[in-house]
């Protein structure tokens, strides 16, 4: 984590995404009377969202190990801390300091380490920030970075990339992305998933995360998807809980997101050792273009 000093910002608990949702639209509203901005490299906010005192709670830890396929028990997965932490990265995003829109913003790449096995006993803080504002083909890239805390000890780091289209840095020079070519062949597949039409509305309910493109069918195609999409969380972390025990209890977990899940429709899966860990691979099963690519390791905390 970075050592900057940071304006820290301490919230009594964390905030329901629907509420940040609206000043998140507002804001994003606001800020298309500007399409074409250009910001300083320099721009960010040296803000720090903190939450302190945050559990898990049995029962929705249940609903969402049954939504994403992990197996039962206590331990948290990386994918639910990242759902406990998500509110604290919203109400970053939505502060009139933050100089993106959030509406139309892409969720390009998600990279997390966990040092520790955490469980539903553990009281955990969580701080937020966002950093590298750097130049990208189709507009800028930030990094969202979330750490959670227990007893003053690091257990979980979370980095969430989002591209935001159409703003632009000051002399800024544009890099290309690092997924992976649509035109590779796709790799010999492990299984499928069939995922219903419900499958992003049952993630927003027990994630929180009612971003309209993946509840709302007229909101989808407003925003060029024929029908709702998937949240790439969700497939991350069911590709995660593919991976299983064998991820261990320290690891990290790497995903690159590219072509959208439009839902209903079954995709092909790969997910096989790979190195000193595990690879996955989701993709269209009549075009191969890929969804997502990633990678679980072991991690020495």
């Amino acid at each position: 984590m970075s050592a900057a000093p940071r304006d820290v910002v301490e919230l009594t608990d964390l905030p329901a995404l629907r509420g940040l949702y609206a000043r998140g639209v507002a804001g994003s509203v606001r800020a298309q009377v500007d399409r074409s901005r250009t910001l300083a490299p320099t721009a960010l906010p040296t803000t720090q969202v903190v939450v302190r005192g945050v559990g898990a709670d049995r029962d929705h830890l249940a609903e969402y190990q049954h939504v994403v396929g992990e197996n039962g028990g206590d331990q948290l997965p990386a994918g639910y801390v990242h759902v406990l932490a998500f509110p604290a990265a919203m109400a970053l995003m939505v502060r009139p300091e933050f100089p993106l829109p959030l509406l139309g913003m892409v969720h390009t790449a998600n990279r997390v380490t966990q040092h520790r096995a955490l469980t539903l006993g553990d009281t955990m803080d969580v701080a937020v920030h966002a950093q590298d504002l750097r130049p990208h083909r189709s507009g800028v890239t930030v990094d969202v970075v979330a750490e959670v805390t227990v007893d003053g000890a690091t257990a979980w780091e979370g980095v969430s990339t989002y591209l935001a289209k159409g703003v632009h840095l000051r002399d800024g020079e544009p890099v290309a992305d690092a997924r992976r070519d649509d035109d590779g062949a796709p790799p010999v597949p492990t299984g499928q998933w069939q995922l219903g039409a419900d499958v992003a509305r049952r993630y927003a309910a027990v994630s929180g995360d009612r971003n309209p493109i993946h509840t709302s069918r007229l909101a989808a195609k407003a925003f060029g998807f024929p029908r709702t999409i998937a949240h790439g969380m969700y497939t991350a972390a069911r590709a995660l809980a593919a991976v299983g025990p064998a991820r261990g209890e320290a690891y990290r977990w790497d995903v690159q997101f590219a072509k959208p899940v439009v839902l209903p429709t079954t995709v092909a899966v790969r997910v096989a050792p790979d190195g000193d860990g595990y690879g996955y691979q989701v993709w269209n099963r009549r075009t191969g273009r890929p969804h997502l690519t990633g990678h679980v390791t072991p991690h020495q905390p």
